[in-house]
């Protein structure tokens, strides 16, 4: 038995099935190599808690790869266990699925908070709630958020976990000038919860007219697919539905829903020939030539 592999089944039998995060953390040892072992072993058992979804990268040939990364599946959403022990590796899925769940409606229920506030700031909100709607993206639409700390983009501080993607999308009546004081209130809202020592959360947003919306549906560049695509996935938080409903049947009836289903099927090939390349290829040659294979991609270019 390879050297690494029973250092892992060893720490599986003293405190049970782990995450990849807590194997990484009681071994220290290199994350891919820990994925290996994992992966290769006869006397491990993995199993992946959620789903996977499309996510768009420049680096990638055809821009379509899934999310989570590999890492970030292995070390938040995957327990692994002996293989000889399955009943305790269903528990510690289970706990870990639990988890996400609850992680995944906290921070629905802080964007819905967040929105609450910016309507108290702003008057017109019988307005905005008729020519205006909120929609929700990421990873807390597919139930998936995590609470991992990471740095934040522009100020580098750690805040827990998954972003929030807000978009708030109003029609082609709404006033400018309410536009913009809706803007700027939620870019104060987005600094105070990213500041709060008891919140420590990110905000993406962006805020657009129908007419940005069109422009985006002709899907001819990088940026506009990925706004696409964040539309495509996009939940209703609050405003107008009809709206939202208009949305959606947008990117319906320009051919974007099936272009992007179409993503979706060439990143699960892309995403099993990945891993197969990195269970079987040589080591240096994957750290020379193939580590994105393994790590996450920004996909942020929509709320830049």
């Amino acid at each position: 038995m390879e050297n690494l592999e029973k250092k892992i089944i060893d720490v599986v039998k003293e405190k049970g099935p782990r995450t990849g995060a807590e194997i990484l953390e009681a071994l220290g040892e290199d994350a891919l190599l820990l994925w290996r072992a994992c992966k290769l072993s006869n006397h491990l058992a993995v199993r992946t808690i959620g789903c996977r979804y499309l996510r768009l990268d420049r680096k990638i040939e055809g821009f379509s790869r899934l999310s989570p990364s590999i890492l970030r599946e292995f070390l938040t959403y995957t327990a692994v266990g002996l293989s000889r022990d399955r009943d305790a590796l269903s528990r510690k899925a289970d706990e870990v699925a639990s988890h996400i769940r609850q992680v995944s409606r906290a921070k629905l229920e802080l964007a819905e908070n967040v929105f609450a506030a910016v309507l108290g700031g702003l008057e017109n909100d019988v307005l905005i709630k008729e020519q205006a709607c909120v929609l929700i993206a990421g990873d807390i639409v597919y139930d998936m958020a995590h609470d991992v700390p990471r740095p934040e983009r522009s100020t580098g501080k750690l805040v827990k976990g998954s972003d929030m993607d807000l978009l708030v999308v109003v029609d082609d009546r709404f006033p400018k000038a309410l536009m913009e004081r809706m803007d700027e209130t939620i870019y104060r809202e987005k600094q105070n919860v990213l500041m709060a020592p008891h919140l420590r959360e990110e905000i993406d947003y962006v805020v657009k007219d129908l007419a940005r919306v069109r422009e985006q549906m002709e899907f001819d560049t990088f940026k506009r697919m990925v706004a696409c695509k964040i539309l495509q996935e996009s939940a209703f938080l609050w405003g107008q539905r009809n709206l939202f409903k208009t949305i959606k049947s947008m990117l319906r009836s320009h051919g974007i829903t099936e272009r992007l289903r179409k993503m979706e099927q060439h990143a699960a090939v892309f995403r099993r020939n990945a891993e197969t390349t990195l269970l079987r290829e040589d080591l240096e040659r994957i750290k020379q030539e193939g580590l994105h294979f393994f790590y996450p991609t920004e996909e942020s270019e929509e709320f830049e």
